[in-house]
């Protein structure tokens, strides 16, 4: 095989095996290789709770009667050892942590019933500081009490082409960059063209779609995500058998047969050499 024979034939593989950065990179300028628009609709709303949640709640105070009072599970411990064994690292919220119920309420000690659905967790910290300090007035300095309140086991899950999982969100604010980089990002063949964010509220589930490519999704509705979204990500029509597979397949050939031609051509030449030295 000539020279011109490999060429033509890795040629094409090489050409096959290629994905074009328009098709892949983020940021791109809206307008532009058919990258659309999006309005510049940015805000963040804080969380509302719904049925299933669950809640991190402790009581804090300089009183350890109120600490045993409302963190019954604490076992005597302080509020000063909780913080330390908590550590924001490797803690067991489990001891209190209180599920959303049927009925949209939590079971709290020595209150009871209270209803949770709807509200944000700022909303249901404050409700507690108020309904707490009017139940416990008779404790000392009940003015020096606060509470903590928090989702536990947020999460999202992403559906692409490189498998399916689920991630914990491990602070108050994901963009939509951050939820696909602890997925792994898009394979090479995942359509950034036509992201779909699947989302319950209030009830309904909504379907959002959206050209993760364009630079104004910084600026929109789309940049950041919630608890319990599932972000899917559908092959790009006519890549659904086995692309990846075989694009792979096809780079070890191409490879493969770019230094066969090297050591081809290398040992033409060497006998070439060979073969004008004997003449002489």
């Amino acid at each position: 095989m000539n020279h011109k024979g490999l060429l033509l034939l890795f040629l094409p593989l090489v050409l096959f095996s290629c994905v074009t950065s328009k098709r892949v990179n983020l940021l791109q300028e809206p307008g532009k290789n058919g990258i659309p628009h999006y309005a510049d609709t940015l805000s963040y709303e804080d969380y509302e709770l719904r049925i299933g949640d669950r809640l991190y709640v402790y009581v804090y105070s300089v009183d350890e009667r109120i600490d045993k009072m409302f963190n019954a599970s604490s076992g005597g411990v302080s509020s000063s050892q909780m913080r330390h064994s908590m550590g924001g690292a490797g803690g067991s919220y489990d001891l209190y942590t209180y599920l959303v119920q049927d009925d949209g309420s939590i079971d709290f000690p020595m209150v009871g019933h209270i209803p949770v659905r709807g509200m944000t967790t700022r909303e249901v910290k404050r409700y507690l500081e108020k309904e707490l300090s009017s139940f416990i007035k008779g404790y000392g300095d009940y003015q020096m009490m606060s509470v903590e309140v928090n989702i536990v086991r947020r999460s999202f899950s992403v559906i692409s082409d490189r498998g399916s999982g689920t991630f914990n969100i491990q602070k108050e604010k994901v963009t939509i960059f951050e939820a696909l980089a602890m997925a792994g990002d898009i394979g090479d063949f995942g359509d950034r063209s036509k992201v779909r964010i699947v989302r319950e509220k209030e009830g309904s589930t909504f379907v959002k779609e959206f050209d993760v490519r364009s630079k104004d999704i910084i600026n929109s509705e789309f940049y950041y995500i919630e608890p319990n979204d599932v972000i899917y990500i559908q092959r790009i029509k006519g890549q659904s058998f086995g692309v990846n597979s075989v694009t792979t397949t096809i780079s070890v050939v191409a490879t493969t047969l770019a230094f066969g031609g090297f050591v081809y051509g290398l040992v033409v030449r060497t006998i070439n050499a060979v073969d004008n030295a004997k003449t002489k």
